[in-house]
């Protein structure tokens, strides 16, 4: 296979959680500039709209659907969207999440329930249902969006937010486990761990101790609106059939030092 081929996506079909806005719209548009049809969804479906328009101005075919993914009966109508329209299901990115900044001793439990809730139980009611349609085709690519907030401590000058961080953790095993139990039946599951990228849920992060987290980055930069397309696009295409259960890293280093 060329390797141009090993990229390719068209007549592939997505669904990219929290589509609207950050992270999930650019992995969105990468797949879509690769060739897939996508499905973006969040709680917030005008933005989704929004994005879904400008997917189809490339070429591709897109649609929004309004998704809470911790709302079973949402998921539910997005994968049931999703068939009905394109007929199956090839790629899954779980993107859609949530966080709450407070010291542990005073973080709310209801701030905390509803982090683990989007960020950790979102999550495997997306992977259950659309995981249902890839057993089905005996093929599929599942990417969790995880954190490198997920493979340490964080100290609390930058980032107080314990309920976020253990999530991601979460998740992360989630993705191990989820590779080990469903590879032999032909469903790939990797994680992409991103490190701060400027986000609208980043932003206030950024604003207090951007120049100290650059410190720590021996790239010296933030994540780029790029910089997530490559990844994705990898761990979405036929480049990354001999890779499962596993973590990509995408934070300028950090992880490093």
């Amino acid at each position: 296979m060329h390797v141009k081929q090993l990229f390719d996506l068209t007549g592939k079909v997505a669904i990219v959680t929290g589509g609207g806005r950050g992270l999930g719209q650019q992995i969105a548009e990468g797949f879509a500039e690769a060739g897939a049809n996508v499905v973006v969804c969040s709680r917030t479906v005008e933005a989704c709209e929004e994005v879904s328009l400008a997917l189809r101005k490339l070429g591709v075919d897109s649609l929004a659907v309004k998704c809470d993914v911790s709302n079973p009966d949402d998921v539910r109508n997005v994968v049931e969207r999703t068939v009905e329209k394109f007929g199956r299901i090839d790629i899954l990115v779980n993107n859609s999440g949530a966080s709450w900044g407070a010291p542990v001793e005073e973080m709310p439990l209801e701030a905390w329930q509803k982090v683990i809730n989007v960020n950790v139980t979102g999550t495997f009611l997306m992977s259950q249902a659309v995981g249902k349609v890839m057993l089905e085709q005996k093929s599929g690519k599942i990417i969790n969006i995880a954190s490198v907030a997920g493979l340490k401590g964080s100290n609390p000058k930058v980032m107080n937010a314990i309920g976020y961080n253990s999530s991601k953790g979460a998740v992360i095993t989630f993705t191990k486990d989820l590779a080990v139990k469903w590879g032999p039946k032909g469903i790939y599951v990797n994680a992409i761990a991103p490190g701060f990228f400027p986000t609208k849920m980043s932003k206030g992060l950024l604003d207090m101790g951007g120049e100290a987290i650059l410190e720590g980055t021996p790239l010296r930069k933030f994540g780029s609106d790029t910089d997530m397309k490559g990844v994705a696009l990898f761990l979405a295409s036929p480049a990354s059939d001999f890779v499962t259960g596993d973590v990509l890293v995408v934070d300028g280093g950090a992880h490093a030092m």
